[in-house]
Formats: structure tokens, sequence, C-alpha cells
């Protein structure tokens, strides 16, 4: 790796170079983002600045490159370009489905167990294609359960309102095996007919969520945070919401999606709906189990503690054949890491880093194989790694830790890669898409960045690609971890960097 000392020294001469453009070379710091930080009392040192032209041998503007910062969601890229590297853009998740029993005449005399490959994108459609699948194979009737085998991964305990105490919210959520339609359900308020009360409806509508509605009807405009609705998971047992608070008459139509249930029995639940409406019978509950050749095998203690529609004993008998009734493909990497970065989707990163040990160092994932897996895959092409932590895949942590220029080496060596295309263009698209759609909208900038941005508490970041009016194409890196970066000043910055780059 190139020694700061030699860089920032390269840099500082070129900046009385540059002066004309914009750069002070007091700080290193680009005069329109030097402005805009003295104005809104963001200290410089609070700052890590990257921006060079693609193949180009030295930085435009560069300051405090060395410096480990939160990136947030930025390390997003860490993850989705190790992904693609150690995986390939065509890579897909399967999961698998597997008769513990007899088939005949499209009656199984046994149970049917449905193998989780950590499918990042298993959303309610192609549940339903998994679930169709069946269908189309011939079965009709199950007399048994629905066995649930989650261990591809080997996850240590997590809460997942650890972050921010906020359990129940989709961005919180902790990777799952078998995660089905991320868990969601969508719950949509409108006034009663009666003037008094608030009509409450749940998509997907699954027979174990139970809601008690205390919501009321309340004057006033259409506004306020949730529009006054509380909602409440109950804990015990996690099947129930609360719903409190008064809801204005003035709103038509309000919803909030929440995680409300325990991803087991949102997949039984969902796979339930499907099922009957495809014509199918199911006559027992759900457990967990494990496809295994050994005679007899145990659940959790939690499956044998607790009803699950069934008889909540462990499942047992599983067989000896390992071969599939049915697969159910996933969509190719290439296609899901759009989602990944254009909406910075926390849990699918989760699932890419995950996947990525699995299949560098053998199942069961862990994150510690996930982790150790993007290290060494960042190593190999050339990327420093000292000091990294990659505590989060996600970027949502305290701990994470990129430097400036670790995250310009990325850039640089992506785009060089085979798949830099998919790479690229999983970024969002500045005024067009993703977390950007209302970001430079109106600039002449306008669909020419590819970018990834990132906030915390005290932390914004961007990073990613501009393609500058005569068609040269820049790298661009900002870290800011400051007090109340994210209330807005971390925002500003980020736009007079990148109306400067876009100005070069």
């Amino acid at each position: 790796m190139r020694a700061a000392p030699t860089l920032i020294g390269s840099l500082l001469l070129g900046a009385l170079c540059l002066a004309p453009t914009g750069v002070l070379a007091e700080t290193g710091l680009p005069e329109p983002v030097a402005r805009v930080a003295a104005a809104l009392g963001v200290p410089a040192g609070d700052i890590s600045l990257w921006v060079q032209e693609l193949g180009a041998p030295e930085p435009l503007a560069m300051h405090l490159p060395e410096v480990s910062r939160n990136p947030a969601s930025v390390m997003k890229l860490v993850t989705s370009f190790a992904a693609l590297q150690g995986l390939n853009p065509a890579y897909r998740w399967h999961t698998e489905v597997h008769l513990l029993g007899a088939l005949e005449d499209g009656v199984l005399d046994g149970d049917l167990l449905i193998r989780g490959g950590g499918d990042p994108f298993l959303v309610a459609e192609e549940y339903w294609k998994l679930v169709n699948g069946l269908r189309g194979r011939g079965l009709q009737r199950i007399t048994g359960d629905l066995v649930f085998d989650v261990s591809y991964f080997d996850l240590p305990p997590e809460d997942p309102g650890s972050f921010d105490g906020r359990p129940d919210r989709i961005y919180n959520l902790v990777p799952h095996p078998l995660l089905v339609n991320f868990n969601a359900v969508r719950f949509e308020f409108q006034p009663g007919g009666d003037g008094r009360s608030v009509k409450v409806r749940t998509d997907p509508q699954l027979d174990t969520l139970q809601v008690r509605n205390r919501l009321r009807l309340g004057e006033g405009r259409c506004a306020g945070y949730q529009r006054g609705v509380s909602l409440t998971v109950l804990a015990d047992p996690r099947d129930q919401v609360l719903l409190e608070g008064r809801f204005p008459s003035a709103c038509n139509v309000y919803g909030l999606t929440r995680s409300v249930l325990l991803p087991e029995s949102y997949a039984w639940e969902l796979f339930k709906v499907y099922w009957r409406q495809l014509g199918g019978e199911l006559e027992g509950g759900w457990r967990w189990g494990e496809v295994s050749e050994r005679p007899a095998l145990a659940a959790p203690e939690a499956s044998l503690a607790r009803t699950h529609g069934g008889n909540g004993s462990p499942a047992n008998g599983l067989g000896d054949s390992r071969d599939a009734f049915h697969v159910h493909r996933s969509r190719p990497l290439g296609e899901l890491v759009r989602l990944v970065n254009k909406y910075s989707n926390n849990v699918m990163t989760r699932h890419l880093e995950l996947t990525l040990g699995a299949e560098r160092f053998g199942a069961p994932a862990t994150p510690e194989k996930g982790r150790t897996a993007i290290l060494e895959l960042l190593a190999i092409h050339g990327i420093g790694t000292e000091g990294m932590v990659l505590d989060n895949a996600a970027g949502l942590s305290r701990n994470v830790r990129l430097t400036a220029r670790q995250v310009t080496e990325l850039l640089q060596v992506a785009w060089e890669a085979p798949y830099m295309p998919e790479f690229v263009s999983s970024l969002a698209l500045s005024g067009l898409d993703g977390t950007l759609r209302r970001r430079l909208d109106d600039a002449p900038s306008r669909g020419r960045m590819h970018l990834k941005t990132g906030t915390l508490n005290d932390v914004s970041a961007v990073a990613g690609y501009v393609q500058v009016p005569d068609g040269r194409r820049l790298s661009v890196v900002l870290l800011v971890n400051s007090p109340d970066a994210h209330r807005g000043p971390g925002e500003e910055l980020q736009d007079a960097l990148l109306n400067w780059v876009y100005s070069q």
C-alpha cells in the first residue's frame, strides 16, 4: 500500500495548480465543501473524502483518507462487491422441498419438509411459485406436518431491536435461511363508517395473527408520527399486535409495514394461504426438523414448548433420501444485487455475506465465515483491509469501520473487474431511482451518478461514480462522522461535493 505522506504531498502540490477549480490547499477539501462545512459548524477533522478520475495516478481531491470512520450503508459496497466476485452474477439460491413419506395418487402419507437455502428474496410471488410447483408435481393432500429445516444458517442469538429498540422494523430483520416475504405484514388504516372507529386490514391476512384494535378516530389533519397509531407487538405470544392511539379523520388510507411473527410461523401461515388457494389440503401443523439420515431428530426446545397448529412434538423419521421432490431457484445474484444497493436492503446484504461464507468454507453459514471470506476476497483483489471492521455486512452498526482510501480502492478495482457492469448498475442513479430518486433530481447531473449513500445517527456517507459532461468518470467517496451529521449537514456536504465533482 502506498504511504499516505507521499500521496498527501503529491496532492498538496497539485492543489496549487487546481486552486482555480476550487480545491483549498490548506485542507484538501474542495472549496464548496469547506465553505458548507464551515457554515454548518462541521469540523474539517470529521470529514474524509477522496475524488479520483478512473485510471488516473493521483487523486483530484483528498482529505484525511486514512482515518477509520463509520460508513453506514456504504459498507454494502464491500459486501456486494465480494459477493459478485466470490459467487458470480449467475449464482442462484435453492429452496428444497422433501417428502417425508410415501406419495400415492396425490396424497402424501407423512410430512412435507421445506429446507431453507438462504434465499435473500423469497418474496410472496416467489413463495407462491414454490407452492404452485408442488401442485404442478401432483401433490394434492398432505396428511402430516409442514417441517422447516433452518440448519443452513448457524447464527448466534440476536435481538432485532438491539440497534435502535425497534425490533418490528423491516430494516432490523435478522437473517434467516427461510425468510419469506421479509416476514412483512402491512397494516392499513382508514376511518370507520360510524365516525368513531378505525378499520384495520392486514396484508397478507394470516390466521395466526391476532390484532387487538383499540384505535379511535380523532380530529385534525392527516399528519404526525405514524398518524397517531401506536403499534406494539406483544412479547408472549408473538402473534398478537396491539393498536392504540387516535387516527386522524382527515386520513383516507394509511399503512405501516412491520415484522410481527416468527419467520417459521409466517412461512407456515402464508403456505396455508397459497396451498388452499391452489386447492390443496393440509392436515397437520408445523415444526422444526432437518433433512438427515439419522433415524430420529430432536427439535429445539421451543418446538416442544408450544403448539404450532399441530402437536408440538419433534420431527422424527425423516427418511434416508436427500433427493428433493421440488427445488425453487431464486433470481440470479446479478439481479438481486440491484435491490441490495439501490434500496439499501439490510437483511439481503447480510444473506450475501452468509452465503459467501458457506460457499467458501462449507455449511452451515456463520457470520465469522462470511467476514473471513469478504476480507480474503478484498485482499486477493489488492484492496487494503488493515483496520477494516466488518461488524455488520449491511453497515447497520455503530462499530463498522472503513477508510476513504479503502472505499476508493474498491471502487477503482471494481471498475476494472469482470463483473463491473453488474456492480455499477446496482447503485442508485442520481435523481432517478432507489435511495436517490429525490436527490439531485433537478440538477444537470441527474442520471449521471451511480452512488451508494449511508446514514446513521451522526453518520453520513456517499460513494460511487460520477460521469462529468466531457465523458470522464470519477470515483467519489465522502465519509462524515460528526454530531448531527444525519440531520441535514451530511446531505448538504454530499450535495456540495457531488456538484463540485460534476463541474470538474
